[in-house]
């Protein structure tokens, strides 16, 4: 079982450094979706939301060639040396990110919609710039959104398994985590050992899901109190 640490250390280390990037990256995009009038607004919500339904491979395999050698996108990084981020953990984690979004988005933006305008207009008439407004007023009420989509954005990139098989190549020491490696022990017949990682992501999500019942229904009280 030693010899599995270092793979839940980088399944662990690429869902926690994925879901600070989302929730950072993520909540200024989910306040302008929840706030913005704009006409094209559902347009960029659906460009966010397209992870959800396409196929993991799909999506990993515009990464790999986005990222490769031969992308125009990574011409400004290979004048510095860096000729790809395919097979990197720099690549898994851009790859998380993007496949992870509108796990981190939808739950912020849900948050940010469910704020009165009411409290922000108060906030204003009390000489609150937009800023103060939305550090002091917006982002407090919104705090269950942002456990949500942490919670969410940390649990759905533990058990990625296209994307980062794609994008990385599960690369022993480098980008190998639970969910290719769990293939891996299946291919080999080592049962063992699947079932040992297996039972970890079971648990793991069953407290996902528990968590995030168990925080619904006390937002949900706080609501009826108030």
């Amino acid at each position: 079982m030693s010899g599995l640490l270092p793979i839940l250390w980088l399944t662990v280390k690429l869902a926690a450094v994925t879901t600070l990037i989302l929730l950072v990256v993520g909540t200024p995009l989910a306040w302008w979706l929840a706030r913005s009038r704009a006409w094209w607004r559902e347009a960029v919500g659906a460009v966010v939301a397209l992870p959800v339904v396409l196929p993991p491979t799909v999506l990993g395999f515009y990464l790999l060639i986005a990222l490769g050698p031969e992308s125009p996108l990574m011409a400004p990084l290979q004048a510095l040396g860096v000729r790809t981020l395919a097979f990197t953990f720099t690549g898994l984690v851009i790859g998380s990110v993007v496949y992870s979004l509108p796990f981190a988005v939808q739950p912020l933006r849900n948050a940010f919609r469910a704020i009165g305008q009411q409290n922000l207009d108060a906030a204003a008439t009390l000489g609150a710039t937009g800023w103060a407004t939305f550090v002091r007023v917006a982002l407090p009420l919104a705090a269950p959104g942002y456990v949500t989509a942490a919670v969410l954005s940390f649990a759905h990139t533990i058990g990625e398994f296209g994307v980062v098989l794609m994008i990385g190549g599960g690369i022993p020491g480098r980008t190998d985590v639970v969910s290719i490696e769990i293939f891996r022990l299946v291919e080999a017949l080592e049962w063992d050992k699947a079932h040992a990682l297996a039972a970890i992501l079971v648990a793991f999500g069953f407290a996902v899901i528990l968590s995030l019942l168990l925080l619904d229904r006390r937002v949900s009280r706080a609501a009826a109190d108030e």
